[in-house]
């Protein structure tokens, strides 16, 4: 894997790397995130890799509903953009072990402090939506990272994998088609537009 081997050649040249897995929904990201997570723990250990992930930021369901915003979940301003940040910013300086948290998708929301990233990580991989958007506070995070892969899909390909997860999670057929063209898919156009802050493309898994 292209991107394995940059990553590895990466290791050789800092202390701790921070790697980017950003893309539409849909595309496979977080397919190729835990993959890497998997492929560098079995060599120098759990504990020298971390794992962040976007959707852990999502504000919660009553947070959401208290602004308004539930109808459209998945948009830039329903996460927690600035503690993402203030949080990569801790894990980048590398003092410390840094608890982050996870989303459930089966409850669809965030769950608090439920992954760590080791102080001795070497290889911090981060995944998300939006971590090349140009925008007030989410511009903070294309700086920390040393490297940011889009992965991009066929959109077809992309709104069957959402349609199957949004039926999996409660959705009704008509619900799930509903959601994927009034959120999934204006997000996506979103995060189309941050194709071009990424370090290299590749298709989805």
């Amino acid at each position: 894997m292209p991107v394995r081997e940059d990553i590895s050649a990466l290791l050789d040249t800092a202390d701790r790397v921070l790697v980017g897995i950003t893309g539409p929904p849909g595309a496979g990201k977080t397919t190729l995130a835990r993959t890497l997570v998997d492929d560098f723990s079995s060599t120098p250990g759990a504990d020298a890799v971390g794992y962040v992930p976007m959707d852990g930021f999502h504000l919660s369901n009553a947070v959401l509903d208290r602004l308004f915003r539930r109808d459209r979940k998945g948009a830039p301003d329903t996460f927690d953009a600035a503690g993402f940040v203030a949080v990569l910013q801790r894990i980048a300086d590398g003092n410390e072990t840094v608890y982050v948290p996870d989303f459930d998708h089966t409850v669809g929301e965030p769950i608090a402090a439920s992954l760590l990233v080791p102080e001795t990580a070497r290889l911090v991989i981060v995944e998300g939506n939006y971590l090349g958007l140009d925008e007030p506070v989410w511009d903070g995070v294309r700086p920390l990272l040393h490297r940011l892969v889009y992965v991009d899909a066929d959109v077809e390909v992309r709104r069957e994998r959402l349609l199957k997860r949004h039926i999996a999670a409660g959705k009704t057929e008509a619900q799930a088609r509903a959601w994927i063209e009034t959120v999934d898919e204006p997000n996506a156009e979103l995060i189309a537009g941050t194709r071009s802050r990424a370090d290299v493309v590749i298709d989805g898994l």
